[in-house]
């Protein structure tokens, strides 16, 4: 592997993105236990006196960091350019359907029919049959944390009456938010050239959706055990590896597709601080992220 990135810098130059580049793409050849990490063969610094921290480089074509309870902006690149947010769509779709069930104070406890059109729908999936049994929080934690489509798509069935009126609510939640940058087309994230957002924009409803209690125990979760059937997909592992690997880790949601890239959405605590960091057709998603949470960390250590 060494001698793969050693050739790759020699024909391509010596920066940082030449280099991170070369990092990525053996990552991607490795096994994972073996590939070196952006921060272990470049030495971002992470650490030293407060505000004394540089920014470091990343992959990502557009990314932001905020503090998550004060909203500033700790570092931005191409914030507001339009992007495509793959599964950290669900991030809507999840706190758009919690917060009409606690409008109209219904229990997300409650087992709904799966109708036919969420089954069977492509891409990452929690199995759904039509006609199954199914509970809301289920489908909730099977949106968020194994990014089930199928389950994202029951939900707007339900929640909306039909998807396409999800989608409105959606949208209609959005621009509530003060978002300009924003359109959904679909409860997933599948790609869809005219289903974008930002950076900035992804950041806000990160922002929102962690004040809503069940939404942050959600997306905080590990693992989750659903209440299915003995022969159903029970066990979910949550895919955004934050909350496994990064110290204070607790959410929120990855995404990919192979027109939007990798995106990922980042959140982690230290010293009652909360940092949320959004990064978007990101090669070294997780080394971007985890990157400039450090960053963030060390602006008030």
């Amino acid at each position: 592997m060494k001698d793969t990135l050693i050739k790759y810098i020699k024909r391509h130059g010596s920066s940082f993105a030449v280099i991170a580049t070369a990092i990525c793409l053996s990552a991607l050849t490795y096994a994972p236990e073996a590939a070196y990490t952006v921060k272990e063969v470049i030495g971002i610094e992470t650490s030293g006196e407060a505000g004394h921290a540089s920014p470091p480089e990343i992959s990502a074509e557009n990314a932001i960091l905020i503090d998550a309870d004060t909203g500033i902006v700790l570092y931005e690149k191409n914030a507001d350019e339009k992007a495509y947010p793959a599964s950290t769509t669900k991030i809507m779709t999840s706190l758009l359907a919690i917060e009409k069930l606690e409008e109209l104070k219904s229990p997300l406890d409650q087992e709904v029919l799966i109708p036919s059109d969420a089954a069977g729908i492509e891409g990452s999936s929690i199995y759904l049959e039509a006609g199954e049994k199914v509970r809301i929080i289920d489908l909730i934690y099977g949106a968020m944390l194994r990014s089930g489509n199928d389950a994202a798509t029951a939900l707007a069935i339900i929640i909306g009456g039909s998807e396409e009126e999800f989608v409105r609510l959606m949208n209609e939640r959005a621009s509530e938010m003060g978002l300009s940058g924003t359109n959904f087309t679909n409860p997933t994230g599948l790609f869809d050239e005219n289903h974008y957002t930002t950076a900035r924009d992804l950041a806000t409803i990160s922002k929102i959706s962690i004040k809503n209690g069940t939404f942050r125990e959600v997306s905080a979760s590990k693992e989750y055990k659903a209440e299915r059937d003995a022969d159903k997909y029970n066990y979910f592992y949550n895919k955004n590896k934050t909350v496994h690997q990064y110290d204070g880790g607790n959410g929120i949601k990855i995404g990919y597709t192979e027109k939007s890239g990798r995106t990922l959405v980042a959140s982690a605590e230290r010293e009652g601080k909360t940092l949320i960091c959004v990064v978007l057709e990101a090669p070294c998603w997780f080394d971007d992220a985890y990157a400039l949470l450090d960053y963030g960390f060390s602006q008030s250590m």
